[in-house]
C-alpha cells in the first residue's frame, strides 16, 4: 500500500510538472485561502501573546478609572460619555483614603480628550526634537504603572509638593533628544517651559494594552503640570489592589465615586472602571471575530480552488481514458484507479497549500520587519493545518473524478480516441 501511494505521488508530481501553468491556475484559490489564514493567524497569535505579556507587565491587581470605560471601544463612545465631567485629583485621594482593599493610587493629568491639545507637541534639546505624550503624574505612578528606570530616578513627593520643574522621559523620547549623550541633568524645552531630566525609562515591549506611544512619554510632577497648564484637567486614575482583593477594590471604588459624583441610586455609573485583564478580554473578542471573518473569506478561496481542482481532474480523466483502460486490462482494480486520481488531486492542492504557507510566513516576517508595533508570530499548528486543509480540499473535490475514472468500462476505455 505504501509503495502504491509512493508511485501514485510520483505520477501526480510528474503530472504537475508537465502542466505547470494549468496546475498553478488551478490551485490559485487554495494558495490565496491558505496564505490568508497563515498571515492572519500569525497576527492573531502575536497579538494574543502580546496581550499575555501586557497582563504580566501591568499586573492583575491594577484598576484603571476614567470618565468612560478604558478599552478598545474608544471610537464608539456615546454623546453622554463624551460630555461627562472629568475625574479629579481629589477623587484619586478619596479612593486612596476610603478603600481598604486599595494598596496605592496614582493620578495622571493631561489635556481634555479631543480639546486643549498643545499647539506644539514637540520637545526640544540642542537642535533635536521629538513628539511626546506629555502629562503630569503623581510619584506613585512609577509603582502602580510598573515603570522601570534605566537611568536616573523618578521624582519624589517632596519635589511634587514644591512644583519642581523635573521630567522623566520614555526610552524613545530620550534616544531622539540625546542620541550621543547621557540626558540625565540636561534641560529640555516643551513650548515655553523648561525641565531638568532626572530619569529615563527602560524600553518597553510594544504591547496592545499600553499602546504604541508608551516609550514617547514625558512625565512631570502632577502639581508642576497643573502650575503650567491650569486648564488641562483630564484625569486618569490607576488603583493597585491588594493581592486577591481586586473585586472588592472595584466595588469600593465604584461606591466612592458614585457618592462623590452624586450618581442617583437607579442611574448607571458616570465613569468607567476596567483592568488590564478586562481590556485583554475585549481585545480577545475582537481577534476572535477577525478570526471567524478570516475563516469565512479563506473558505471562499478554498471553495473556488476546490471547484477548479474538480474541473481539472475531470479533464484529466477524459484525457487519460485510454490509459485507464490499459491499466484495468492489466489487472488494476477500481480502488487502484480511484487512489491514483485522489492522490493526484491531493498532491495538487497540497502543493498549493505549501506555496500558501510559504507566502503566509513571508508576509508575517515582512510585517515584523516593517511594522514592529503589530506583533506577528507563525504558530506551528497553523502551518500543519494549512497543508492538511489544502490536501483535504483535494481529497473532497477529487472524489467525484476518481469515482468516475474507476467506473469506466475497460473495453470502452480502450476504444476511446
Amino acid at each position: 500500500m505504501k509503495l502504491q501511494l509512493s508511485e501514485n505521488a510520483k505520477m501526480a508530481l510528474e503530472t504537475v510538472r508537465e502542466n505547470k501553468i494549468r496546475s498553478i491556475l488551478t490551485v490559485s484559490g487554495v494558495v490565496i485561502g491558505i496564505t490568508t489564514v497563515i498571515a492572519v493567524a500569525s497576527i492573531l497569535v502575536g497579538v494574543s501573546r502580546n496581550i499575555e505579556e501586557s497582563l504580566n507587565d501591568f499586573g492583575v491587581n491594577t484598576l484603571f478609572i476614567f470618565k468612560f470605560t478604558p478599552g478598545p471601544h474608544f471610537g464608539r463612545l456615546s454623546t453622554e460619555e463624551r460630555m461627562r465631567k472629568p475625574l479629579t485629583l481629589e477623587d484619586g485621594m478619596a479612593i486612596q483614603d476610603s478603600c481598604p482593599a486599595v494598596k496605592k493610587v496614582s493620578v495622571q493629568v493631561f489635556p481634555r480628550v479631543g480639546v486643549n491639545r498643545p499647539a506644539d507637541p514637540l520637545m526640544r534639546y540642542n537642535g533635536h526634537e521629538t513628539d511626546v505624550n506629555f502629562s503630569g503624574v503623581t510619584p506613585a505612578f512609577e509603582t502602580v504603572q510598573n515603570l522601570h528606570i534605566s537611568k536616573g530616578r523618578f521624582f519624589s513627593e517632596t519635589e511634587n509638593d514644591h512644583h519642581s520643574d523635573l521630567i522623566v522621559l520614555g526610552y524613545d523620547a530620550a534616544r531622539a533628544l540625546f542620541p550621543d549623550e547621557n540626558g540625565i541633568g540636561k534641560t529640555v524645552q516643551f513650548g515655553t517651559q523648561s525641565f531638568s531630566v532626572v530619569g529615563i525609562l527602560e524600553q518597553r515591549k510594544t504591547n496592545v494594552l499600553r499602546g504604541g506611544g508608551s516609550d514617547n512619554q514625558a512625565l512631570i510632577p502632577y502639581l508642576t503640570y497643573r502650575k503650567h497648564n491650569p486648564n488641562n484637567d483630564e484625569h486618569f486614575i490607576s488603583a493597585e489592589a491588594y493581592p486577591g482583593m481586586k473585586a472588592a477594590a472595584e466595588d469600593q471604588v465604584r461606591g466612592i465615586l458614585r457618592q462623590r459624583r452624586r450618581v442617583a441610586f437607579s442611574a448607571p455609573d458616570s465613569f468607567g472602571i476596567s483592568s488590564a485583564e478586562q481590556i485583554a478580554d475585549q481585545l480577545r473578542q475582537v481577534t476572535a471575530s477577525v478570526a471567524l471573518l478570516t475563516v469565512a473569506i479563506s473558505s471562499i478561496g478554498l471553495l473556488v480552488g476546490g471547484v477548479g481542482v474538480m474541473n481539472i481532474m475531470l479533464m484529466s480523466v477524459t484525457e487519460r481514458t485510454r490509459e485507464i483502460g490499459v491499466r484495468k486490462a492489466l489487472g488494476a482494480r477500481k480502488r487502484d484507479i480511484s487512489w491514483q486520481f485522489l492522490t493526484e488531486a491531493m498532491t495538487l492542492t497540497g502543493c498549493g497549500g505549501t506555496i500558501g504557507v510559504f507566502l503566509g510566513v513571508a508576509i508575517s516576517f515582512t510585517i515584523n520587519k516593517l511594522v514592529p508595533a503589530l506583533p506577528s508570530a507563525v504558530p506551528a499548528w497553523a502551518i500543519v493545518a494549512g497543508v492538511m486543509v489544502s490536501m483535504s480540499v483535494g481529497l473532497f473535490f477529487g472524489i467525484y473524478p476518481a469515482v468516475k475514472a474507476a467506473r469506466l468500462d475497460p473495453v470502452d476505455a480502450l476504444r476511446y480516441e
